[in-house]
């Protein structure tokens, strides 16, 4: 399950021409909640944030789901595996 075709288009903007640039907008942050309801009123269950930036942005207090932040998980088996 993904976004639609228009709203993968804004996502990506959003990545692309703010968050990349370190660039953080209440308006970006609530498009993106409008997003991801939209995920769980289809059935979604979780949510990956399948950009490293977008953590930045939502938070897992923004979802009634579980967010999945890649950032979070890289660097957590990161330091398992350096560990080991």
């Amino acid at each position: 399950m993904v976004p639609n075709d228009n709203e993968r288009e804004i996502v990506n903007k959003i990545i692309y021409e703010e968050l990349c640039l370190g660039k953080i907008h209440q308006e970006s942050r609530d498009y993106y909640k409008k997003v991801i309801h939209g995920l769980i009123e289809s059935g979604a269950k979780g949510v990956i944030l399948g950009c490293t930036e977008i953590g930045l942005l939502v938070k897992p207090e923004d979802s009634d789901v579980p967010l999945f932040d890649t950032t979070y998980i890289h660097a957590f088996e990161a330091v398992n595996m350096s560990l080991k």
